[in-house]
């Protein structure tokens, strides 16, 4: 069987804060990886654990990159294989794109997506992205 964790029991997980809901996120995934089941974590899910580790914890982006990269790859818990190749890029922390851009980009190209519209400028360096206010468009 396949269990996704939403975002609360992520951020449990990864914060042991506070700590009797970090106990029984533990307890619950001790208990489906027992129980032989995949433990799934979705690409918006890992998003906004990026964020709330940053913003509500105060942990550095290289650190937050770093402790969902280890999650991840952790035995018997999955991400999708775009967030896994965003999460291996080396230098991700100071890379413009960032992780939610280039996520976002993988996702729109293993969709099918021909091109990707932004306005962020620094998005030219990925493929088949469209930066507007270009001259051109």
């Amino acid at each position: 069987m396949i269990v996704g964790l939403d975002t609360s029991v992520v951020v449990r997980l990864l914060t042991l804060d506070p700590p009797d809901l970090a106990s029984h996120a533990m307890d619950y995934l001790r208990e489906r990886q027992a129980a032989g089941d995949a433990v799934h974590v979705s690409d918006w899910v890992l998003a906004e654990t990026y964020y709330a580790l940053q913003y509500h914890y105060g942990v550095p982006k290289k650190e937050a990159l770093d402790v969902l990269r280890q999650f991840t790859t952790s035995p018997g818990v999955s991400a999708s294989v775009t967030a896994a190749k965003v999460l291996s890029l080396p230098g991700l922390a100071s890379a413009r794109p960032g992780f939610i851009d280039r996520l976002i980009h993988g996702l729109y190209l293993k969709n099918g997506a021909m091109e990707v519209a932004t306005f962020e400028r620094s998005a030219r360096k990925l493929p088949r992205m469209r930066v507007l206010g270009q001259s051109g468009d």
